[in-house]
């Protein structure tokens, strides 16, 4: 019985083990800017290693029965002409259903943020143009809610550390708030999405502003 139970041990250390490698370092040396950000730290449980991502990522289900939408844009330096490559864009979203849905197979769902974000979660690092595109299914709101679908979306550029911006949200969206369509300040830019259809598939864009109204941010409120 002694034997077995190290022998489980062992097991689950290794398994912790090679979980923690496979998630990105934390750089301690990051300049700290933006608010509370509660779930930023999901960022790094990307599987893929933050140098080996590319600016293109089709999010898990996008097979599957529902809306299929496009989302690109360029995102920009502070000055917001300046393209910035190089910047990690974290989102993730709700299933058709409303839920934070996790699949029994994923290990993404399994991890420690997986089990709160679900699996319906991607990563993409900008261009050398500061593009970025992703595939997926638009969400649906949260069950006998009137919350407005949305996506969240994380920042990680190079120097700083990760920061919320606005979510994606939808211009035809009943349940968004006038209020939320011509927000005054928003982090990052206009994250209102004016999907139109393309050859059988929604398409959108948002362009993004590093550090705009972002809190502690150099050369921003």
């Amino acid at each position: 019985m002694k034997n077995l139970f190290l022998f489980c041990l062992g097991v689950t250390i290794a398994l912790s083990s090679c979980s923690q490698n496979n998630r990105q370092a934390v750089k301690t040396n990051d300049t700290r800017v933006g608010a509370s950000c509660e779930g930023c730290e999901a960022i790094y449980e990307s599987p893929t290693p933050f140098e080996q991502l590319n600016e293109v990522d089709t999010l898990p289900g996008f097979n599957e029965t529902g809306p299929k939408i496009e989302i690109s844009g360029i995102i920009y330096h502070r000055d917001g002409r300046t393209p910035a490559k190089d910047v990690v864009l974290y989102i993730y979203h709700t299933d058709q259903r409303g839920l934070y849905s996790q699949k029994e197979n994923d290990p993404l769902s399994k991890t420690t943020w997986g089990k709160r974000h679900g699996h319906l979660r991607g990563w993409i690092k900008t261009n050398e143009k500061g593009e970025y595109k992703f595939y997926t299914l638009v969400p649906a709101s949260y069950p006998n809610s009137n919350n407005p679908k949305h996506i969240h979306p994380t920042i990680k550029e190079p120097g700083f550390s990760e920061y919320w911006i606005d979510e994606f949200v939808f211009a035809d969206d009943p349940l968004l708030p006038g209020a939320e369509r011509n927000r005054p300040e928003p982090v990052g830019g206009n994250g209102v999405l004016n999907p139109v259809q393309e050859n059988g598939m929604l398409k959108a864009t948002r362009n993004i502003i590093l550090g705009l109204n972002v809190r502690n941010y150099p050369g921003s409120k």
